[in-house]
C-alpha cells in the first residue's frame, strides 16, 4: 500500500511537517511495509514556506522588520533563484500578538513591505506573498509605505499606521525611496503574486471589515469605522492608481493586503491552495497513492472553501482515491456527508492545541479500525 500524508499546519500548534511526521510514524507502526510519503501543503497561510521550499529549493532568509504594532522582530522568507516567497504572517500576523494585544485599528503590514524590499534588494524579480493570518486590516497601506510609496492626508502629511490612517487618506505618491521610479515601470520589473484562501472583496457585506475585522479583535463600532476607512482608501486608490479594488475578488485576503498588492504592485491574486498543490506536484503523487491522509487543526465546512486540505480532498475524490482526515477537532459529524466527499473517516486528536504525541497516538489507535471498515465496505461494494 502507498500512502500520501499531506497535512496543512495545525494553526498555532503544529507545523505541517511536524504533523505529517507524527502521522507517518503511526502509519508505519500500523501498516507495516506500507510506502509512506509526507508532503506538507498550504493555502497561503501558515506553512507556506515549508510547503514550497522542497519544490522551489532556495534558502530560508531572515530579516529584522517592524511587527504589527511597530515592535522589531525577525521574520523568515525564502529566496529561490530570483523568486522570493513571503509568508505575510511572519511579519504582520496574529500569531505575533497575544490576545490582550490585539489592536485592529492600528496594526500594520509595514513588515511585509520591508520583506518585499529586502527581497528585491537581494535580486528577486518575482515575489509570491502568502495571504493569511493577518493581524492588520490596513489593506496593504503599510506594506506600500515600507516599500516607498507615500500615503498622505489632505495636508500632505503621512497618514497614521493601520486602518485608522486610511480614513484620512487623500493622496498617493511614489515617494522618495521607491525602489522603482513609478508604478507603470514596476510591473515589468517585478512580478507579484498573492496567494489567497478567500474570495471575499475588500468592501461590502462580505468584505474585509465586516467578515474578518472581528477575527482581529474589532468590535461593532470598529467594524463600522473600518468599512468607511476602506471605502475612502478604495476611492483614493482608484483616483490615484486607476484601479477599483473595492470589489476585487480575493481583495479582502489578509486584512485587504490582497487588494493593496494589486493596487501598488499589479499583483495577480491566485487560489493559494491550487497554486501550492500544483507547485508541489500533489496530484501526480496522489495518483500513485492508494490512500490520502490530510488534516488541519479544525476540520469544518470552511475547509472546503479555499483551504488546502479541502483542495486535497477534492482532488482525491476526483481521482477516486479514498481519504482520511486527521485534525484537532472536527465540526463535521454526519457520516453521509463524509462519505459523499470520499472521506473514509476522521481521526480527532481530542484537543486543541494538539501536540505531536496526540497526533501520533490518535492515528495509531484509530487507523486500523478505519482501514478495516474501508476494506469491508470495499468488498461489499
Amino acid at each position: 500500500m502507498k500512502i500520501l500524508i499531506a497535512p496543512n499546519a495545525f494553526k498555532g500548534t503544529l507545523t505541517a511537517g511536524a504533523a505529517g511526521a507524527a502521522a507517518a510514524r503511526a502509519v508505519r507502526r500500523v501498516c507495516r511495509g506500507a510506502a509512506v510519503e509526507v508532503l506538507p501543503i498550504a493555502d497561503g497561510g501558515d506553512g507556506l514556506l515549508e510547503a514550497l521550499r522542497p519544490a522551489l529549493g532556495g534558502k530560508i532568509m531572515r530579516c529584522r522588520v517592524e511587527g504589527p504594532l511597530g515592535e522589531t522582530l525577525t521574520a523568515r522568507w525564502l529566496m529561490a533563484g530570483r523568486t522570493a516567497v513571503i509568508e505575510m504572517a511572519e511579519a504582520s500576523g496574529l500569531g505575533r500578538l497575544g490576545a490582550a494585544r490585539l489592536r485592529p485599528l492600528d496594526a500594520s503590514t509595514r513588515g511585509v513591505g520591508r520583506l518585499m524590499a529586502e527581497a528585491v534588494s537581494k535580486g528577486a524579480r518575482e515575489i509570491i506573498v502568502g495571504l493569511g493570518g493577518s493581524a492588520s486590516n490596513d489593506s496593504g497601506a503599510g506594506c506600500a509605505q515600507a516599500f516607498g510609496f507615500s500615503l498622505l492626508d489632505a495636508r500632505g502629511r503621512p497618514i497614521a499606521r493601520g486602518v485608522r490612517g486610511l480614513a484620512a487618506l487623500a493622496a498617493i505618491g511614489k515617494g522618495d525611496r521607491l525602489l522603482f521610479p513609478v508604478k507603470s515601470s514596476l510591473s515589468p520589473l517585478l512580478k507579484v503574486t498573492g496567494l489567497a484562501d478567500v474570495t471575499n472583496p475588500l468592501c461590502g457585506k462580505l468584505g474585509s471589515a465586516r467578515v474578518f475585522g472581528p477575527q482581529k479583535g474589532a468590535g461593532p463600532r470598529d467594524v463600522k469605522f473600518m468599512e468607511k476607512a476602506l471605502l475612502n482608501y478604495a476611492r483614493v486608490v482608484k483616483a490615484s492608481l486607476g484601479l477599483d479594488i473595492s470589489r476585487l475578488r480575493g481583495g479582502a485576503a489578509a486584512g485587504g493586503l490582497g487588494a493593496g498588492l494589486a493596487a501598488f504592485f499589479g499583483a495577480e491574486l491566485a487560489d493559494g491552495a491550487a497554486f501550492v498543490l500544483e507547485k508541489t506536484g500533489f496530484e501526480n503523487k496522489l495518483a500513485r497513492a492508494d490512500l490520502l491522509i490530510t488534516g488541519e487543526g479544525c476540520f469544518d465546512r470552511q475547509t472546503f472553501y479555499g483551504k488546502a486540505p479541502g483542495a486535497a480532498l477534492a482532488a482525491a475524490a476526483r481521482l477516486g482515491k479514498p481519504a482520511l482526515v486527521v485534525c484537532g477537532v472536527s465540526l463535521i459529524k454526519d457520516p453521509r456527508e463524509l462519505r459523499r466527499r470520499g472521506i473514509l473517516g476522521v481521526i480527532e486528536t481530542g484537543m486543541l492545541p494538539s501536540p505531536v504525541a496526540a497526533v501520533e497516538s490518535a492515528v495509531r489507535s484509530e487507523l486500523s479500525a478505519l482501514l478495516e471498515d474501508w476494506r469491508i465496505r470495499g468488498l461489499e461494494d
